[in-house]
């Protein structure tokens, strides 16, 4: 059975996506961004700040679909400049704690409103 997720504590899709995908005990979070969900705008700040708005959507998404941060098996990252990467993965590492899901982090030349980061997550259904 595949669903998709939907929730307005994260932001909306803002394109022909889902949030979330869940199919086959898996949840596939589409990549997120800094947005506030209750604004619609991005957050303010560097990377850090943008990095725990990311996160913060990401488990809000998680949570629609019953499940949690410390079910995340895979991530991947995108950052616009690698020098932010020991900044976005402090963030990170405080965020996830004891849960160390694989990762892929990647340089890219730009990103959906020229954000500093993205995030997308897949998960094992479940809490």
């Amino acid at each position: 059975m595949v669903h998709a997720v939907s929730t307005d504590k994260a932001p909306q899709a803002i394109g022909p996506y889902s949030q979330a995908i869940v199919a086959n005990g898996f949840i596939f979070v589409s990549g997120q961004i800094a947005i506030d969900p209750a604004s619609g705008e991005i957050v303010e700040g560097g990377v850090a700040e943008q990095t725990a708005c990311v996160l913060a959507n990401l488990q809000a998404i998680l949570e629609k679909a019953g499940a949690s941060l410390s079910r995340v098996v895979k991530t991947t990252v995108y950052l616009r400049s690698m020098q932010d990467f020991a900044e976005m993965n402090r963030v990170y590492a405080d965020c996830f704690g004891a849960a160390r899901p694989a990762r892929a982090t990647v340089e890219v030349s730009r990103l959906p409103k020229d954000v500093s980061v993205e995030i997308e997550a897949i998960a094992v259904a479940g809490s």
